[in-house]
């Protein structure tokens, strides 16, 4: 089986730095079914092809079959069927197995010699010249067209000489567009084995993570994210039942509303970068104002906001905490902990921790941050968090956000009453979190403003609501 991938970024050899493999070399890997080598069909600085190249012994694939978790999910279950099959020669997951082992890094978005190119979109042709395509041309348009490919799938005819016989269960496939290297290649490790609609191996718990690892940014959006995580899985239905509710709280974890045809923080406008993301950029962009090196984020939950801080040198300490030990280990396996290097690993912290009780660990630090925090606490708890984090942990910048309830008329879905999210215990108006906050800083000593995140509406202000609280200097008497 094959797979070329091509851009004609200049100079296009850097391509070879992405891959971290060497256009001057055809490099082979190991495989347990095989071997895979790359190689470089033409390499100038106009234009550079890398091709993956699978070869696959029929022998080695059907030998391991039928016991335990080495149990294969294809079609060709039967006895026969292990070694009479298509597997060696149409794009399948064991192309995709190819792809994590032989780019690993380049999966991950780490290039130690072009890091900038690493997260920068270039053009990018990716030719898949046979593959199994459950579903025909279009299914390969509408898993792929979403995340920015122009999609050309050509079905491949059973016999060119028998052209009544109709087209075969195969597609060429070509996907032209500007994406990062990253990006298109974990598409494709999620996507070749969902078109194919079958695994070569047991298909475990731990394929959850790996889905979700790898669609991290656009399957939670994603139109067809239902047959993709069915597919993925096998159509093990616990598991996918799984995969796709960890999908729904991405999606409220971005106030995505509950149409699913809403994309920004204006539901009436086009889709632009998610209030998600836009809150997250008005809290480092408040942390870097403050001057502040050591950080806390109060209630981390998955990570979203570490894996920013982490990005940014000056945050020197970085303490994430959550009440949830199930919340911390997905922020570890976001962070990716155990693949970091020793000093960067050495910035981070997690902690498990309530935040309605006084931790000794949390005091000392330069800022910390409560991000859409505070709507989950009961409002009776609300005082102990107040004393917990401004009194006792009393950072010198604290930065809060939560949700507008009065922004909530502009989404559709959201009637009277009804919260952005299913844990909120509450959501403020601007007035309630205005004097929420100036009680706060006056009680604990602090000074503070607020301001807005996301589109200000005229009549109802902007989806979510911050503010920033300032620790006064503190003179001994």
């Amino acid at each position: 089986m094959l797979l070329t991938l091509t851009t004609t970024h200049r100079p296009a050899t850097d391509l070879g730095h992405l891959l971290v493999k060497h256009p001057d070399r055809v490099q082979s890997f190991d495989l347990p079914a095989g071997t895979a080598h790359v190689l470089y069909p033409e390499a100038d600085e106009q234009r550079c092809t890398a091709a993956l190249l699978v070869e696959i012994d029929p022998l080695q694939l059907g030998g391991g079959r039928g016991r335990g978790r080495t149990q294969a999910t294809t079609p060709e279950t039967f006895t026969l069927g292990q070694y009479v099959n298509d597997r060696p020669y149409a794009a399948s997951s064991l192309l995709s197995s190819a792809l994590a082992k032989v780019f690993r890094s380049a999966l991950r978005g780490e290039s130690r010699d072009r890091p900038e190119l690493a997260a920068t979109p270039i053009p990018l042709e990716v030719r898949v010249p046979v593959l199994r395509c459950r579903g025909g041309a279009e299914l390969a348009v509408r898993v792929f067209a979403p995340l920015g490919w122009t999609v050309t799938a050509t079905p491949i005819p059973l016999d060119e000489a028998y052209p009544e016989w109709g087209d075969s269960r195969y597609v060429n496939l070509t996907l032209a567009g500007a994406l990062r290297l990253a990006d298109a290649l974990n598409h494709l490790y999620v996507l070749l084995p969902v078109l194919d609609d079958a695994k070569h191996y047991w298909v475990a718990p731990d394929e959850v993570d790996k889905l979700l690892r790898a669609g991290a940014g656009w399957l939670a959006d994603h139109p067809e994210r239902s047959l993709i995580s069915r597919r993925y899985l096998a159509h093990r239905r616990a598991l996918a039942g799984e995969a796709l509710a960890r999908l729904a709280e991405l999606r409220l974890a971005d106030e995505v509303p509950v149409d699913d045809s809403v994309e920004s923080d204006h539901p009436r406008e086009a889709p632009r970068a998610s209030l998600a993301v836009r809150r997250r950029e008005a809290v480092l962009a408040a942390l870097r104002t403050s001057g502040a090196s050591r950080v806390l984020d109060l209630g981390c939950g998955d990570g979203a906001l570490l894996t920013a801080l982490v990005a940014d040198r000056r945050f020197t300490e970085i303490v994430g905490t959550d009440v949830s030990s199930q919340a911390l280990t997905l922020a570890a396996r976001r962070l990716r902990l155990d693949r970091l290097p020793e000093r960067q690993r050495d910035r981070i912290r997690l902690w498990q921790s309530a935040l309605t009780y006084r931790d000794d660990r949390l005091r000392g630090y330069d800022a910390a941050v409560l991000m859409e925090v505070v709507e989950h606490v009961d409002p009776p708890r609300l005082p102990a968090l107040e004393d917990a984090v401004f009194g006792h942990a009393r950072p010198g910048t604290v930065v809060v956000t939560t949700p507008n309830v009065e922004y909530n008329v502009r989404y559709d879905g959201l009637g009277a009453g009804r919260f952005r999210h299913a844990d909120h215990r509450f959501e403020w108006t601007r007035t309630e979190f205005a004097a929420w906050v100036e009680r706060v800083a006056a009680t604990h000593g602090y000074t503070a403003t607020i301001d807005g995140v996301g589109d200000d509406d005229p009549e109802v202000g902007t989806p979510t609501q911050l503010a920033v609280l300032t620790r006064k200097e503190e003179t001994s008497a």
